[in-house]
């Protein structure tokens, strides 16, 4: 395998956010959705050079009064301090694993802080060869910071690296837009006309998929 083929996958975690603010705001789904976090977090980060832990802390106060909820003193940081305990989905580092076996470079394109990513990567226990993080570039994805940032320091060829994600706002449509490669992990079924190179709903047949796509562009 070329070094330059790049596997990007910054949602290789549970996305469990929507359980750590529901119980620290003792709330039920039927009074506040995630769905509404979602539709805050990028209006506070757009724009801003802040750490995620803020923008967590800021997007969870934003949802709770957008219901006429308050977030108890003091657990404003509720998402920041549980997101280091979140697991990583269970066929996720055995696909990593193998990604790296057959050759394929590991790198991560994170919305998030060091220090949070690290949590993420140790549970994960697969070695990555880049990380482009949030906080430390001054950007939030979907802008095109990250993706800059990361053939700055690689010279990559952007036809021979393939970027992996679940989010279809904060990565499908910007690789769309920026006409790279990207394959959508829709592990909740969602639908989209957004192209992508592929669709999986989890990582577990992603080296073959990966490896697909290498031998259709050098055909």
């Amino acid at each position: 395998m070329s070094a330059e083929q790049t596997l990007l996958a910054h949602e290789a975690l549970a996305i469990e956010e929507a359980d750590a603010w529901f119980e620290y705001l003792e709330v039920t789904r039927a009074e506040i959705g995630s769905d509404r976090y979602h539709e805050i977090e990028p209006t506070v980060q757009a724009g801003r050079r802040i750490a995620y832990r803020t923008v967590m802390a800021e997007t969870l106060v934003r949802v709770a009064a957008a219901d006429g909820l308050v977030v108890p003193a003091g657990r404003d940081d509720a998402l920041g301090e549980s997101l280091p305990t979140w697991p990583c989905f269970p066929e996720v580092p055995a696909s990593l694993a193998e990604l790296r076996g057959r050759g394929w470079k590991l790198g991560i394109l994170s919305n998030t802080d060091p220090d949070l990513l690290d949590a993420s990567l140790s549970a994960i226990g697969v070695p990555v060869d880049l990380r482009v993080v949030a906080s430390e570039i001054g950007s939030y994805k979907p802008a095109f910071g990250h993706w800059e940032a990361f053939f700055r320091r690689t010279d990559a060829e952007r036809s021979r690296h393939v970027h992996v994600a679940a989010s279809l706002f904060h990565d499908v449509q910007p690789c769309a837009a920026l006409g790279l490669p990207c394959v959508w992990i829709n592990r909740l079924g969602e639908e989209s006309d957004l192209p992508r190179a592929g669709e999986l709903e989890d990582l577990t047949s992603l080296p073959e998929t990966l490896d697909g796509l290498v031998a259709q562009s050098d055909g």
